[in-house]
């Protein structure tokens, strides 16, 4: 069995990361922008407004999802999707904390469990 290190870093740090890691892709902030103004919209309309094929959005829906930044639900036939509003706001939060100089260890772990 591989010997595996204990992260040295906190679990508020690794959870801003990943969190700066799923929106480190200009269509992902796009895709964000566009959900922001919607309740929720289908594959098909995200890739109606980017200049990208309907796979290559699909992936970056996934990454987003993953991250928890949007949520996932059937709509019959089709996949609809909106903004985790809470995560993202938590995680803006932890990211205000950091820069601040104060511990947001708690709010990051709040974060994860939505």
């Amino acid at each position: 069995m591989p010997f595996r290190r204990e992260s040295q870093f906190s679990v508020g740090q690794e959870a801003l990361a990943a969190f700066a890691r799923a929106l480190s892709h200009p269509a992902r902030v796009a895709i964000v922008h566009f959900l922001q103004g919607r309740e929720e919209a289908t594959c098909g309309e995200v890739v109606a407004v980017l200049p990208l094929a309907q796979a290559t959005v699909s992936q970056h829906l996934g990454a987003l999802r993953r991250a928890g930044i949007i949520r996932a639900r059937e709509c019959g036939t089709r996949v609809c999707y909106s903004l985790n509003r809470e995560v993202i706001e938590s995680m803006c939060g932890v990211f205000r904390g950091q820069l601040m100089g104060r511990e947001a260890e708690a709010e990051a772990e709040e974060a994860i469990s939505l």
